[in-house]
């Protein structure tokens, strides 16, 4: 399997769990390569966020272009862009530094803990300037209704939602139920050709922060070693459950992943 190199462009946390660190940690841990595009600096821990300190558009923007004319990308995955100015620079910079890359996006809209990491005002901008141009886009429930503007409030809803999604335009969707109540947890892959179910019983634990990111990042460095979509999707939810059974216990609120697990690359 080819090494894979992903260009992540997402935000920063202090705390290690999610953003670009987990990112990084999640790339390497399946053999990828990881380089980054910071777009904000957060102040959190596992109990919050108390600070975002937002990086400016044109410094995102060089960024996104050393590594893609040097280095170069196998795929892309995009976190927390923020604001409008940032999905703007963002969106523009891979239309015209690496159009037709694989692009996983994650619609990070509010952080575990509850803390926004989307202006409200840029929902719509994310619909029309990022997510089209996404191979996959990975959000979960609430994410999903924000983008639809109305509640899936079961998991019987989960299918018909997903659907609608893509109806927005979107090339393929991973919508993940882990919001919603009970001890199963069902995720819906849907593309073009039809549904996957992904269903697994859910691991009781508070260390779970940062499990969106890690995943989107988990995906996309699946993609950049040629994996096909359906194989890198199964793939990343192992290491994701893998990672959370090997949480260190870390901190008095959601707690980080154990992100140096590895999981076995040829079983999917």
């Amino acid at each position: 399997m080819t090494q894979g190199r992903v260009l992540i462009i997402a935000g920063s946390d202090s705390g290690g769990g999610a953003g670009i660190q987990a990112d990084i940690k999640a790339v390497t841990a399946l053999g990828g390569y990881a380089a980054t595009a910071i777009t904000a600096l957060t102040a959190q821990n596992t109990e919050g966020v108390f600070g975002v300190h937002p990086v400016p558009v044109e410094f995102i923007r060089q960024q996104m272009e050393l590594v893609l004319r040097d280095i170069g990308a196998d795929a892309l995955k995009t976190g927390m862009l923020h604001d409008v100015p940032t999905i703007e620079t963002v969106a523009a910079t891979i239309e015209a530094e690496a159009p037709g890359v694989t692009l996983v996006a994650d619609p990070v809209m509010v952080a575990k803990g509850g803390h926004p990491l989307l202006q409200p005002d840029s929902v719509e901008t994310l619909k029309r300037r990022l997510l089209p141009l996404a191979t996959i886009v990975t959000p979960n429930l609430p994410e999903a209704e924000v983008l639809l503007g109305r509640p899936i409030p079961d998991a019987a809803s989960m299918p018909a939602a997903a659907e609608a999604l893509l109806g927005l335009g979107l090339r393929a969707v991973l919508l993940k139920g882990g919001h919603l109540p009970g001890d199963d947890v069902l995720d819906i892959l849907a593309a073009p050709a039809g549904l996957m179910r992904f269903e697994d019983r859910r691991i009781g634990t508070r260390h779970t922060h940062g499990t969106g990111c890690t995943l989107a990042s988990a995906i996309a460095a699946g993609l950049a070693q040629g994996m096909p979509l359906g194989a890198a999707v199964a793939r990343a939810r192992r290491y994701v459950r893998a990672a959370i059974l090997a949480a260190p216990g870390f901190g008095k609120g959601h707690g980080p992943l154990g992100h140096g697990v590895t999981v076995d690359p040829s079983r999917v």
